[in-house]
């Protein structure tokens, strides 16, 4: 498993090199990209060193990895960029191969994860002392693309004390904003094109992340990974009404009060009468019962 930049090119290890021009096969996410990566690296692979291993194949194309493997070969795997299996597809094949009875080694090098937590600052707790005083974090990726779900996954970020670590593309990245502004004040940290020539990185208010984002269209550029940092003190008990006006706005009243019931653990009735008072009367039903 062979990790290879996230952007910039110096950032390949000499080990990765001397894995790539070494192995049998290559087997990637997409061969074409990994093919022109090669090249810029100085190094060529003949027609029939690959193997395509994507999200959409990975189960089968394991079982391909497996011949040659079988077959004395050695098989470098890589994703289109940095560490495989993290966030990218490579966990189904390194799983298949460990069952079968073969060895999975690890090249470590260029990961956005490392890369932004190492920025961030995050893993000190406030007030925190000593390196000892770490809270760890949690790698969550990359939210739902329905309303709801996501909604929901915020809730429980939001109960979440650890600092965690959350992956978005550019045309996503507005949404993953309006969506985070119910943590309010909790600080986060945006790394944007991470180790590219227009990286950025800024730390700011959750609620305030939107805004800073519409201030500048080229900040609505590139690939994300954001860094929620960890609460700076005890928060009041959640009420639910931060995600229930989240949710009014793309889903009915009563799937929005019962999500928001069930994320939050606030009475459904309440919640209801909030949502009467956030929604128009059109949209009004009948309400449930506690």
């Amino acid at each position: 498993m062979v990790a290879t930049p996230i952007g910039n090119l110096a950032d390949v290890s000499l080990r990765a090199l001397h894995v790539l021009d070494l192995v049998d096969s290559i087997a990637c996410e997409d061969t074409r990209h990994t093919q022109s990566l090669l090249r810029a690296l100085g190094l060529e692979r003949p027609a029939g060193g690959w193997v395509s291993v994507h999200q959409h194949n990975e189960a089968q194309a394991a079982q391909q990895v497996l011949q040659r493997l079988s077959a004395g070969e050695r098989v470098a795997y890589v994703s289109d960029a940095g560490t495989p299996a993290v966030s990218d597809p490579g966990a189904r094949l390194a799983a298949a191969v460990q069952a079968a009875g073969l060895r999975v080694v690890p090249v470590p090098g260029a990961s956005s994860v490392t890369a932004v937590l190492s920025v961030a600052g995050a893993l000190a707790p406030p007030g925190s002392t000593s390196a000892s005083e770490a809270s760890g974090f949690v790698f969550t990726g990359f939210l739902s693309t329905k309303a709801g779900e996501r909604a929901a996954q915020v809730q429980a970020i939001a109960r979440e004390p650890r600092a965690v670590v959350l992956l978005e593309a550019p045309h996503r990245i507005a949404e993953l904003a309006r969506s985070l502004a119910v943590l309010g004040p909790r600080p986060v940290t945006v790394g944007r094109e991470l180790t590219k020539q227009f990286e950025q990185v800024h730390t700011g208010a959750s609620e305030a992340l939107a805004d800073w984002l519409a201030a500048d269209d080229q900040r609505l550029r590139g690939e994300f990974a954001l860094v929620l940092h960890p609460w700076p003190a005890a928060r009041p008990a959640d009420d639910g009404l931060a995600l229930l006006t989240l949710l009014l706005d793309e889903l009915p009243v009563k799937s929005a009060v019962r999500i928001a019931a069930q994320a939050s653990g606030a009475s459904r009735n309440a919640l209801y009468e909030a949502a009467l008072r956030l929604k128009p009367p059109a949209d009004r039903r009948p309400p449930p019962s506690e």
